[in-house]
């Protein structure tokens, strides 16, 4: 097994990053970012976990982060230029970060609109990706990545809509180097989030909105939409706005902008 070694990352990596860090163990790399955030840490500053005892998803879902099987991390954001609301494509661009990774890796993946992705011909999930905004003078976001590297064992449970986990090395990862991955992870993520700012956070504007639909199997299938407050919506995925929102047509002809809500595949349309 492995450990991520914080030497050579800091030597690919610093230069587009301001700090890096590698721990071997802590509760969440996000929360431990949110604090570094309200003590001034600086823009593009990146933690490194080999495990989390606390790790968490999308609505405070639990994240199963065992030692030695795959790269938790956190990057703090300052972006400037970027407003409130364009901060949640910013789940897309790291999507995509990780596409990069996977075909660098030779593994088969897609995307699962908002935040998931997707390897191997069952499509297990693979990756998972949570960004949250923090309240301060500055605007700041905290954008975590949860990478399976190996596999993570029989006991883990199913993703919300039943999505069986997977890792890289299940499906024929040229590499489970944890410190070669993180460091191809994070230069590709450096790459698209400074298109993204530069676009002021608009995908469209940073040429990243059609690759996105293109890699987003999410997109042309029929879908139920589990939403805030315990209510649903199935329909049609028809498409991403230049916001990151999914639009769902309904069957009574309308069509519906989504901003947060966890997505069940449905069946593929046409």
């Amino acid at each position: 097994m492995n450990e991520i070694d914080a030497t050579r990352l800091r030597a690919r990596l610093v230069g587009p990053y301001a700090a890096v860090d590698v721990v071997a163990s802590t509760g969440s790399t996000n929360a431990d970012l949110r604090e570094a955030a309200v003590r001034d840490a600086p823009d593009r500053s990146v933690l490194i976990a080999g495990e989390q005892t606390a790790g968490v998803g999308r609505r405070a879902r639990v994240w199963s982060s065992p030692p030695g099987t795959g790269i938790y991390l956190s990057v703090l954001l300052r972006p400037r230029g970027v407003g409130f609301a364009e901060l949640g494509s910013l789940s897309l661009v790291a999507g995509l970060a990780v596409l990069d990774l996977t075909d660098a890796l030779g593994v088969d993946a897609a995307l699962k609109w908002p935040n998931d992705v997707l390897a191997g011909p069952d499509r297990g999930k693979c990756a998972g990706i949570l960004a949250e905004a923090l309240s301060a003078e500055e605007l700041a976001v905290v954008l975590g990545i949860g990478l399976n590297v190996r596999p993570l064992g029989q006991d883990v449970q199913p993703a919300a809509g039943g999505l069986a986990p997977t890792s890289l090395e299940e499906n024929g990862a040229n590499t489970t180097d944890r410190t070669e991955i993180a460091a191809l992870l994070l230069s590709a993520f450096a790459e698209r989030e400074s298109r993204w700012r530069r676009a002021g956070g608009n995908l469209a504007r940073a040429g990243l909105l059609d690759e996105y639909r293109v890699r987003c199997e999410t997109v042309g299938k029929q879908v139920k939409v589990l939403l805030p407050g315990d209510s649903s919506m199935t329909g049609v995925a028809a498409d991403v706005d230049d916001d990151g929102q999914l639009v769902v047509a309904t069957p009574d002809g309308r069509r519906h902008s989504v901003f947060a809500g966890d997505v069940v595949h449905l069946r593929t349309v046409g």
